[in-house]
């Protein structure tokens, strides 16, 4: 009897992971401080704008928890790009600058853009990591004819300073509301009203999501080296340029929705990677699965934990992955 490939014995862990994501999605709307009813929320029998329950559900629970699952996943197949980009086990979608560049577009927004609504913070968002991507990709680009990833690290890391020195004189030149909603904005926040900033951002992980299913084969080639990679068939710079622009365009449509939150992207890969191994047609999908179900309970959590306070999600997410990533240094040592 022979033995079943790693792959084979992955899918399973990637049809498990689908299925918590499914159902973190359907569940965390009905938690809350406020209990609604599925049959209210579902009956036709009060119109929608005396069902309150239904208005709880439909406008502000079941938005987050898209959000949340949105931003979880994408923020966490990213991390497994860059990852698998940089070569680097420390890599993660806020690493090249894309966080701060979306974040001091927010702040910008926020400050001096006359109380924009919710879509308008993350068009601005998008626009300012449009801006870290260009400049990013340039400085990498500007003496060879692919990719340099060294350079690309330490064009992120300067980028990412001189962004973060942006936003405090921005707000230093703010008055005392506008910080106050900045900061919660930093703190990484999945408080949305709405679909509209989950409508502005989704065309964008779209494309992303689609570059990442191209992107399974070469990364697991890029991880053998450059060169190796290149010996085997693989168009390396095509596959650099491609990794790096839809790991960018995703981290932009991610913290556009819910601003920089943390450890997400870095901490799931490894998750993931300790259960299926290193294949990335195993990792992209699990960790996009386990990513969004796990940002959905943090945002439980964060909604229920302090009730009737609401806290930031970011909170949530650096409480659990900071010690999980001490225990994961300390078990690689």
């Amino acid at each position: 009897m022979t033995a079943r490939s790693p792959l084979t014995r992955g899918i399973p862990v990637v049809l498990l992971c689908f299925a918590l994501m499914v159902a973190a999605i359907v569940f965390a709307p009905f938690i809350g401080s406020t209990d609604i009813s599925f049959g209210a929320v579902f009956s036709r029998r009060v119109p929608f704008a005396d069902n309150i329950d239904a208005q709880i559900f439909f406008l502000a629970r079941l938005p987050r928890a898209l959000a949340a699952a949105l931003v979880g996943g994408t923020l966490a197949a990213a991390g497994a790009v860059f990852q698998g980009l940089l070569r680097n086990p420390l890599a993660e979608p806020y690493t090249l600058g894309i966080s701060a560049g979306a974040s001091l577009g927010a702040m910008v927004a926020i400050t001096f853009g006359a109380m924009l609504p919710t879509g308008g913070v993350a068009t601005a968002g998008l626009a300012g990591a449009g801006l870290a991507v260009l400049v990013v990709y340039a400085l990498a680009n500007a003496r060879h004819r692919g990719l340099s990833t060294t350079v690309l690290l330490l064009s992120g890391v300067t980028l990412n300073a001189f962004f973060w020195a942006l936003i405090l004189l921005v707000q230093y030149l703010s008055d005392f509301a506008e910080t106050y909603r900045a900061l919660r904005w930093l703190m990484g926040d999945l408080d949305v009203v709405g679909y509209s900033s989950i409508v502005t951002a989704l065309p964008l992980l779209v494309i992303a999501f689609v570059a990442f299913a191209w992107l399974a084969r070469p990364l697991n080639l890029l991880s053998l080296g450059a060169e190796a990679a290149g010996a085997r068939g693989l168009n390396v710079a095509r596959a650099q340029r491609v990794a790096f622009f839809s790991g960018s365009l995703a981290t932009a449509g991610a913290v556009s929705i819910g601003g920089p939150i943390g450890f997400v992207g870095i901490i799931v890969p490894h998750l993931v990677r300790l259960v299926v191994g290193a294949d990335h047609r195993l990792v992209l999908p699990a960790s996009a699965c386990f990513g969004a179900a796990f940002l959905v309970a943090c945002d439980v959590v964060a909604r229920t934990v302090a009730a009737p306070l609401d806290l930031p999600v970011g909170i949530i997410t650096a409480l659990a992955g900071g010690p999980f990533f001490l225990w994961l240094l300390l078990r690689r040592r």
